[in-house]
């Protein structure tokens, strides 16, 4: 059965004939990829979801959380996940808008009488 295989694989030389050997393939390298700019003059048109009308995106994601929440899948984030998301999140920006600085380490925070 090994020796019984449908699937036959056929090299090309350049010349479009197949490789044998006596003539042995010649490699040629792929053209390199043109830059955005020269690739087209029109403008690039929308694609996927951002071509659809956004009443109809939203209804998919809709039926997307209802499915996920009825397989079990879908996450529901407690308070406390999402202060520390919104914690991080504060972290990052505040990290970059004073540049390259490391985040100094987390404050006691004051207590409540």
């Amino acid at each position: 059965m090994l020796g019984n295989s449908s699937h036959q694989t056929h090299v090309t030389t350049t010349a479009g004939g197949p490789a044998s050997p006596e003539h042995p393939q010649e490699l040629v390298p792929d053209s390199p990829p043109r830059p955005p700019e020269a690739r087209s003059d029109r403008p690039r048109r929308p694609r996927g979801f951002a071509a659809m009308d956004r009443a109809l995106v939203s209804e998919i994601a809709r039926k997307g959380g209802k499915a996920a929440h009825t397989a079990g899948t879908a996450h529901e984030f407690t308070a406390e996940e999402a202060r520390e998301a919104g914690r991080k999140g504060g972290k990052a920006t505040h990290a970059r808008r004073r540049g390259s600085e490391p985040a100094s380490p987390k404050a006691p925070e004051p207590q409540r009488s």
